[in-house]
């Protein structure tokens, strides 16, 4: 009876370390657009780094419920505005605009591979 407990218990154990996991990553995230040179665009209009980040801890700080991962942070906050569902666009130099979602995708990945 105790070897049946014991396999749950665990499984619940790991959750926090994941959950943490998705934070440090989506924190990294953040302070990744904060920082970098790039302009954002959001439904049409252009705003700095230190906004697009202000905007972005905002979403994610009233949906961080249901936000349980990286990848899940990228496409239900940080790839397009929840009111006109337009997508959100980085525009950094030396580079033609993309969507967010590309930019911060490719940011995650190369940072999983530098840990």
């Amino acid at each position: 009876m105790t070897r049946k407990l014991v396999g749950p218990f665990l499984c619940l154990l790991s959750l926090p370390s994941m959950a943490g996991n998705a934070e440090t990553e989506i924190l990294f995230l953040l302070e990744s657009i904060g920082q970098s040179p790039c302009v954002f665009i959001r439904n049409g209009k252009i705003h700095d780094a230190p906004e697009a980040e202000s905007h972005l801890r905002m979403k994610y700080g009233k949906a961080k419920f249901w936000i349980d991962s990286s990848e899940k942070f990228i496409d239900r906050i940080a790839s397009k505005s929840s009111w006109s569902g337009k997508p959100y666009f980085i525009d950094c130099p030396d580079a033609d605009p993309e969507p967010a979602a590309n930019w911060l995708s490719q940011k995650l990945a190369t940072h999983r591979k530098e840990i």
